[in-house]
C-alpha cells in the first residue's frame, strides 16, 4: 500500500512541476499549457482525489477504481468531493454491502434501485443530491440528513467520514510539503 502510495505520489508532483507543455502543435494555439496554467485548484483536486484513493483502499472498497468518477460528479454537480464516498461509508461501508447486483453503495431509494455500474450510481446520486436536496436549501449534511436517512446517526456518520478524507488531505498535504522537488 505504501509502494502505491508512494508511487501515486511521484508521478502526481511529477505531473504538477512539469515545465511546459506544446500541445498546440497538434491542436493549435487553444491548447497551449505551461506551467503557470497549474493552478493551486488543479493541485488541491489532485490531493482530494488521492485522499479518496488511500481512504477507499483502507476500507478495502472495491469503489477504489472509481474515484475519477466521484472526482467528475463533484465537479459537474459542485459537491464537497469527500460527500459521495462518505455516504457509501454510510450506507454500504463503502460498497462492501448491497443489495446483490444493485450497484448502489449509496442506499438511494432503499437501496432497492438497481443501476447498471458504480459509474451511473454515482452520477445519479451526485445529481439527485444537487437538485433535491443543495438547490432546495438542504445545503448541509446535517440539513440532508433528515430527508436523505430516517436515522438520527446518519449525518453525524457521514460527517466522521468526511473528517477521516479530510485528515487523510491533510497528510498528503503534509508529505508534499515535506518533499518539494526543486
Amino acid at each position: 500500500m505504501r509502494k502505491l502510495f508512494l508511487a501515486i505520489l511521484i508521478v502526481g508532483v511529477f505531473f504538477l512541476s512539469a515545465g511546459k507543455t506544446y500541445a498546440e502543435k497538434i491542436a493549435g494555439d487553444s491548447a497551449y499549457i505551461s506551467y503557470k496554467d497549474i493552478t493551486s485548484e488543479n493541485k488541491d483536486l489532485f490531493i482530494k482525489k488521492l485522499a479518496i484513493k488511500n481512504v477507499l483502499a483502507k476500507h478495502d472498497s472495491q469503489l477504489e477504481n472509481k474515484v475519477d468518477t466521484f472526482m467528475n460528479a463533484c465537479i459537474e454537480y459542485e459537491l464537497d468531493c469527500y460527500l459521495l464516498p462518505s455516504i457509501t461509508g454510510v450506507e454500504s461501508s463503502f460498497a462492501k454491502f448491497t443489495y446483490p447486483n444493485s450497484n448502489n453503495p449509496f442506499g438511494w431509494g432503499g437501496g432497492l434501485i438497481m443501476f447498471q455500474d458504480w459509474e451511473e450510481s454515482i452520477e445519479t446520486v451526485a445529481e439527485g443530491l444537487r437538485k433535491n436536496y443543495l438547490d432546495r436549501g438542504a445545503d448541509t449534511v446535517d440539513k440532508i440528513g433528515p430527508i436523505y436517512a430516517t436515522t438520527t446517526t446518519w449525518a453525524p456518520k457521514v460527517n466522521h467520514f468526511i473528517a477521516e478524507f479530510r485528515q487523510e488531505e491533510e497528510k498528503i498535504q503534509l508529505f508534499l510539503s515535506k518533499n518539494q522537488v526543486e
